[in-house]
């Protein structure tokens, strides 16, 4: 186990009714006039807005609103909230909605005080050292945002070449509190709910798969909330009524991105990167939806590369019994998959995510100028790898995928 130093900060507010608290949690944060970032119009619609706007005045809190936030949120709104927010002495941020808000309105408190180009910081030519506190009301869950302290914003300057760049802070960015009610999530459709569960169970496996040995108890901390979410998922989409079962996703979707299931490990995160390129050439893709096909992508290359951890994964989480950890591997790939597919109803391929012809080329290229020449921590990809994990999301059925790709191992 490496050397780890765990800081949430975050103060969580969860349950019924745990909305109404807004008010005085902004109050602790110091702040006197935040502006309340959300999407489209459920929020608006529902009352929802209205409701936290007043909470905020009771308390003595002025605010203003800026809504439009997009699924695979660009820079173009963060430009305008900070143009916005300096102008009007905004000193905090209320984000209401799901990971796409949460990002944008952590952009923006970035963005504020800071004398240049917020882009700066994802770029790598600054460092976030000063930041507006940010408050979370959780309405669509799946992103874990309400509990990290990073950020994924798709700068569009170059509109040929987008750019979907996570930005990581080990704390400044984290939000103050996070109000999370489950019953907010019974509207919810079961496409909404599977996608964000797929993300919750990939913020899991990027930390799962690691280099780093001797990390019994993060392991199973990793495991027993991948098993959690597996049993309640199914649960949620049968009755989206379900309190219990919405309650146990939404926090399984915190811990497993709040930094828990990384302690003392080294993590990887190439699935991530490859599926960023994926959404940012084609942001009609949900992110969720992407990770599902990246995923297994991405685990078959690595049944064949180096097989171990996904041997044991599949011991444990699917009751695998083979021996060879190649061969283990290679079912555990196919149990994951037929989950995402069978239960969850997620696409398999890139034709079923809406590409018909994806240039693969171009998404390799695009991934290694914003990443680096290697990727990843579990297994260093290079160009050659992540153009063949991409290749491997083709196939509509990566069953067949994945035989072809051990008779090319074998050959070589």
């Amino acid at each position: 186990m490496d050397n780890f130093t765990f800081y949430s900060p975050t103060l969580y507010e969860f349950g019924r009714g745990a909305e109404e608290k807004v008010g005085m949690l902004t109050f602790l944060t110091g702040a006197s006039k935040v502006m309340i970032v959300y999407g489209r119009n459920y929020a608006k619609n529902n009352g929802l807005i209205d409701r936290i706007a007043s909470s905020l005045n009771t308390i003595g809190i002025d605010s203003l609103q800026l809504p439009g936030v997009q699924p695979n949120p660009d820079d173009k709104l963060v430009y305008e909230g900070i143009r916005i927010g300096r102008a009007k002495h905004i000193d905090g941020l209320l984000a209401v909605g799901g990971g796409s808000v949460i990002d944008t309105a952590k952009a923006i408190a970035a963005g504020i005080p800071y004398k240049g180009d917020f882009w700066d910081f994802f770029s790598g030519k600054a460092q976030v050292t000063e930041a507006l506190p940010v408050g979370v009301v959780l309405t669509i869950p799946g992103s874990g945002s309400e509990g990290s302290g990073n950020t994924v914003i798709t700068h569009t300057k170059d509109e040929n070449t987008p750019r979907k760049i996570s930005l990581r802070t080990d704390s400044i960015l984290k939000p103050r509190f996070a109000i999370i009610n489950p019953e907010m999530t019974f509207t919810l459709s079961a496409y909404r709910t599977a996608v964000g569960v797929v993300d919750m169970m990939s913020h899991i496996l990027e930390r799962y798969f690691s280099i780093t040995t001797g990390v019994g108890v993060t392991d199973r901390l990793a495991e027993g909330l991948l098993m959690a979410l597996m049993d309640e998922a199914p649960k949620a989409l049968a009755d989206p009524t379900d309190y219990n079962a919405r309650a146990n996703i939404e926090w399984a979707g915190t811990l497993a991105h709040n930094g828990l299931t990384g302690c003392g490990r080294r993590e990887d995160w190439a699935s991530h990167a490859l599926e960023h390129e994926i959404s940012a050439m084609y942001p009609e893709v949900a992110h969720g939806a992407g990770l599902a096909v990246v995923f297994p992508a991405w685990m078959t290359f690595m049944a064949h590369h180096k097989p171990s951890k996904i041997a044991q994964l599949g011991r444990r989480l699917f009751n695998i019994d083979i021996k060879d950890d190649r061969s283990a591997a290679i079912e555990t790939v196919a149990s994951l998959r037929a989950y995402f597919t069978a239960v969850l109803h997620m696409p398999d391929s890139f034709k079923a995510l809406g590409i018909a012809n994806p240039d693969i080329k171009q998404l390799t290229a695009n991934l290694h100028a914003n990443k680096g020449p290697e990727i990843g921590e579990y297994y260093r990809l290079r160009p050659a790898d992540t153009e063949q994990i991409y290749t491997l999301m083709l196939a509509s059925d990566q069953q067949d995928a994945a035989q072809e790709t051990s008779k090319t191992m074998a050959a070589e």
